[in-house]
């Protein structure tokens, strides 16, 4: 058996934000003493991680799609997960060094106990058996100090950027794959979210020849123009006046009065309709709004089974360095755009959450949390 390496600030107390399932804004600091590792079990300090409308949609659809699977709690409780960097504080696996840092899925707090196997030198899978009934995607960590990924300079804008940026890398590959269903338009709802934001960057470089349209709250109408990644910004009071023209809608607000009417204003120019997170979590779904929505029936992205069909398809390191491209490309884009907000604790986590899920944020401000 292995023993434990450690280091210096190893704790006896591991730290969690519990959020009530059933009732978002309801939250608390759970504590735990943490228990002593298995064999072949290494010990993460979190250090960081971003609160975006991701985490939101991780909550809002928690219970669907298991997000709350990931990280068990108690009750009617359940803890949020959250991409952000780690340290390895104590380590029982002979592969995996102390002091060493990660990047992945973590819990919004102060520890997790990983059971690493498929070890390389770029990274690891949490093997623990209550984790592989969910997709392997979530499972699956960086190793810093050999992740092509990773710039030193730029962690920031991966935490707040980068889960959300694939899944608009992944839904461009969709459309792309499926000729755009011979659409020429795409609408993105929430355009000054970070989701289409990425979407747009990726479908201009990839997809030049479709046109771009991003709809907004007036509030933020300034803010998604001055990005440069849309042809067309309207607000969501002008909806009627969308083009008349062959057209797929990305709907990342959940709004299903805005849903409805997007549909109804372009009746069968509407080519097809994909339903992305949820911003507006007062307001999801597709039901009400007007009865039946008309035109094609909206169909739920869900990220990993398109990097699934991706990676098939461009194979594993074909993949990876077309992701990277269309990343670098982005943060060029991107550069200056969003200022981050750096918060310290848990209580500010659970107040991020809080600010996040009620829509109080600026798209502006990242927020960055040191826990």
């Amino acid at each position: 058996m292995n023993l434990p390496r450690t280091v210096n600030r190893r704790a006896a107390v591991a730290s969690t934000v519990w959020v009530k399932k059933t009732s978002l804004t309801e939250t608390h600091i759970h504590e735990d003493r943490l228990p002593p590792l298995g064999d072949g079990e290494v010990r993460l300090r979190i250090e960081s991680f971003s609160v975006t409308a991701n985490n939101i949609t991780y909550a809002v659809m928690g219970d669907m799609f298991g997000y709350w699977n990931f990280f068990p709690a108690e009750g009617d409780f359940g803890v949020v997960p959250m991409w952000g960097h780690a340290i390895v504080e104590e380590s029982c696996a002979p592969d995996i060094s102390v002091g060493e840092r990660i990047y992945g899925y973590l819990p919004m707090g102060t520890h997790l106990d990983v059971l690493p196997g498929k070890i390389s030198s770029g990274g690891f899978t949490d093997m623990a058996a209550h984790r592989q009934p969910m997709s392997p995607i979530y499972n699956q960590y960086a190793r810093l100090n050999a992740d092509p990924e990773h710039d030193p300079a730029k962690e920031d804008e991966r935490m707040l950027f980068g889960p959300l940026f694939k899944t608009g890398f992944l839904i461009e590959s969709m459309f792309r794959r499926e000729g755009w269903f011979g659409a020429k338009n795409l609408i993105m709802t929430s355009a000054s979210s970070k989701t289409a934001m990425g979407l747009a960057s990726v479908a201009k470089d990839l997809s030049p020849n479709i046109k771009r349209i991003g709809l907004t709250s007036k509030s933020n109408v300034a803010f998604v123009e001055e990005s440069g990644l849309y042809d067309e910004t309207l607000a969501y009071d002008d909806v009627a006046n969308l083009d008349q023209a062959s057209s797929v809608s990305v709907d990342f607000a959940g709004n299903s009065a805005l849903l409805h009417q997007i549909h109804s204003v372009l009746g069968e120019h509407l080519k097809y309709s994909c339903l992305v997170g949820a911003t507006h979590v007062d307001a999801r779904g597709i039901s009400g709004g007007g009865g039946e929505i008309s035109g094609p029936k909206p169909i739920l992205f869900f990220a990993p089974d398109h990097a699934v069909a991706s990676i098939q398809e461009l194979g594993p390191k074909g993949f990876g360095e077309a992701v990277a491209k269309s990343w670098k490309s982005f943060l060029t884009a991107v550069d200056g755009v969003v200022a981050f907000d750096k918060r310290n604790g848990l209580n500010s986590a659970a107040h991020s959450f809080v600010e996040t899920l009620e829509g109080r944020t600026d798209p502006q401000k990242g927020i960055i949390i040191h826990p």
